[in-house]
């Protein structure tokens, strides 16, 4: 049992489940229920699919994910990333809406199902790492505003075109002006209003479904369908049946790209708000576990006609504010979602499309991060720029091409700052044996001595920034040096080209009389030296332990040969 357990965490917290935890996950549940049935259909309608399929995507995946995931908090469902995500490629193979259309957007939870269950086993979830948060804060920021104008056809009851630029979604808009349709503007600036409202009484009112309630209420009273109000329509009843979506090769690899997008993209969201409520809760989340667990989501999703699905940033909030203490909350929402299809999708019929328009409006509201650029305007100005390409990319050249431009800009970045790694001339700090940077602390440095601290690994990449600081620094000090001590308790690896820069600096600078001194040598640097050569030929003397006792000899050898 224990060994299966460790795959299927149900089996670890179920058998010992305690009593006084039952209220806090019912409370959650009905709560986080209530408030994913209007969501579901809205993000559907956003991934441009009928609103059915984001109803499945709530059911059966959510209760994989309790069965498989670690989070005891985690709400997972359909997201209004990964419905935009969804639309962007999708809609480039098939109409918004069609039955093609729709095959494939369930096949690309298939591949995105596999392609996180794959990391999982394979233990590759540190690749996400690679996703710098600057540049996922310019790409969510980009995308919520793509995500807001979208809705505005919901809102004012206009025909506007799926697309990912803003510029012509406001170009379009205004040419229809005149077209606007007052009672479902009037729908929807009204839910936007109640939601705020709602939501400043008390964030756990369930306010996506008080507003829907009303709204619906209101379309079937006054007959508002009859007079252009457009609603959701006939959902069909029951529960999803099992079937396995058949696409050819030629579509699924041309849906590679964004299923790796949709695959990343969901787990650093699930994984990010998972950690933080985890630490808050003070227990541990295994990173490649809800890899696994988020890709028996998703392959779950697709063989019962669903969405791609993922850990929602407010669903979570709201389900741990409600009480939930473990996964049992989830499958109490996912028994709701079950529940309202059964018996209640004829009450579907007249929710007003602005209604769940607004719910998605507000819902992706907080995700614009103006406290990421004010905080990187402090903090770093580099990581500000990545985070403002990022957005831009996204915004003019495409969703899926925008978070890769990112990706690619922040991998290049990393590469540059490594050719040209901080280093510092070090001197003694006054009255100590301790060694700081000239530039920052007062301190005591000796003519004749050179000490420079390189804060990076040393490999081919920066082999020439070594030796050309190096030469800089000895040439400013006019032929005074006679020695260069090294301080390596930063470098962390040396590779040969690295090592054999040393040998060549080595021989340069012997035959002007300089000598090269070494501390703070970390094993694996000096394994790498010894075995080249470099320790025998410099002298194992010339390593220490610390830079005090180097720049001390290196000084008494000097005066010793001028004796």
């Amino acid at each position: 049992m224990s060994s299966l357990s460790r795959w299927v965490p149900i089996l670890e917290w179920l058998p010992v489940y305690q009593r006084p935890n039952l209220r806090g996950d019912v409370i959650a549940g009905l709560t986080t229920g209530m408030m994913l049935i209007p969501q579901a259909m809205s993000y559907a309608l956003l991934a441009g699919l009928p609103p059915i399929i984001g109803l499945y995507a709530s059911i059966l995946p959510i209760v994989a994910y309790a069965i498989f995931g670690t989070s005891r908090q985690l709400a997972v469902g359909p997201a209004a990333m990964i419905a935009l995500l969804v639309t962007s490629e999708v809609g480039r193979l098939a109409d918004a809406g069609s039955e093609q259309y729709v095959v494939l957007a369930i096949f690309l939870s298939l591949m995105v199902g596999v392609i996180q269950f794959l990391m999982g086993a394979l233990r590759l979830g540190f690749i996400t790492n690679f996703m710098s948060h600057p540049v996922i804060s310019g790409f969510t920021s980009a995308a919520a505003l793509i995500i807001g104008f979208s809705q505005l056809g919901h809102l004012l009851g206009i025909s506007l075109p799926r697309t990912e630029n803003i510029a012509k979604i406001i170009h379009l808009t205004i040419q229809q002006l005149a077209l606007i349709h007052l009672p479902t503007l009037v729908i929807g600036l009204g839910g936007v209003i109640l939601l705020v409202v709602l939501k400043k009484i008390s964030p756990l009112l369930p306010g996506p479904m008080i507003v829907v309630i009303i709204s619906t209420l209101l379309v079937w009273g006054l007959n508002l369908d009859h007079m252009g109000v457009r609603t959701v329509g006939q959902v069909p009843p029951g529960l999803p049946i099992f079937s396995v979506p058949d696409v050819d090769s030629s579509q699924w690899l041309s849906l590679l790209p964004i299923a790796l997008t949709i695959a990343f993209m969901g787990f650093i969201e699930s994984i990010a708000v998972a950690r933080k409520i985890a630490r808050e809760k003070r227990y541990e989340i295994d990173a490649n576990k809800e890899l696994v667990a988020l890709g028996i989501a998703n392959i779950v999703a697709s063989f019962f006609k669903a969405m791609p699905v993922a850990g929602g940033f407010g669903r979570t909030a709201v389900n741990n504010s409600a009480g939930a203490n473990t996964a049992l909350a989830s499958l109490i929402t996912a028994a709701v979602i079950a529940i309202a299809l059964v018996f209640f999708t004829p009450l579907f019929y007249f929710i007003p499309k602005a209604i769940l328009g607004s719910i998605i409006m507000l819902a992706v509201a907080s995700l614009v991060d103006f406290q990421e650029i004010k905080h990187l305007w402090k903090v770093k100005k580099e990581d500000l720029g990545l985070l403002g390409l990022t957005f831009i990319a996204t915004l003019t050249i495409g969703v899926k091409e925008g978070i890769f431009i990112g990706i690619g800009a922040s991998l290049l970045w990393f590469v540059v700052k490594t050719t040209r790694p901080h280093y510092a001339v070090l001197g003694r700090l006054p009255g100590t044996r301790d060694y700081r940077n000239v530039l920052r602390h007062s301190v005591e440095t000796d003519n004749g001595v050179l000490v420079l601290r390189f804060d990076a690994q040393f490999y081919y990449g920066n082999v020439s920034f070594l030796k050309e600081t190096i030469k800089k620094h000895l040439h400013d000090t006019e032929g005074k040096v006679h020695a260069v001590v090294i301080d390596a308790c930063s470098i962390n690896q040396l590779d040969s080209s690295a090592d054999t820069a040393l040998h060549e600096l080595l021989d340069e600078y012997r035959v002007k009389q300089i000598e090269f001194y070494f501390s703070y040598v970390k094993g694996p640097v000096l394994d790498v030296m010894s075995r080249s050569g470099f320790v025998q030929r410099v002298g194992s003397d010339h390593f220490f332990n610390n830079t005090h006792d180097a720049v001390i000899v290196a000084r008494e050898r000097q005066v010793a040969e001028i004796k």
